[in-house]
């Protein structure tokens, strides 16, 4: 995979379960905060980062499809799929700061 497509499970959990999970996270905290910005029949999620991540802002659009079209606003910058620098798990690690 290239990143496009990645599975997703929504399922409600006991709050055990769910302090029992934080057991598998890497240490660390990612700041951002997450606006929804509603383009034509989509919505993006765009997070914007702070902390060690300051300066870094990401959107992320759901679609049915790869191959489904969508407005492309002109706020909307380069193309990021699949590059694992910006996934969480590798920002605790390579902070934006440090690129």
């Amino acid at each position: 995979m290239n990143g496009t497509i990645r599975y997703e499970w929504e399922k409600e959990i006991s709050s055990k379960d769910a302090n029992d999970l934080f057991q598998l996270c890497e240490p660390g905290i990612i700041e951002k905060i997450r606006y929804e910005i509603k383009v034509g029949n989509h919505i993006f999620e765009v997070d914007e980062f702070a902390g060690d991540n300051e300066g870094l802002t990401i959107a992320e659009i759901e679609l049915k499809d790869e191959s489904e079209e969508f407005i492309h606003p002109d706020w909307l910058g380069n193309e990021v799929t699949g590059n694992c620098q910006y996934y969480n798990s590798n920002l605790l690690k390579k902070p934006y700061k440090q690129w």
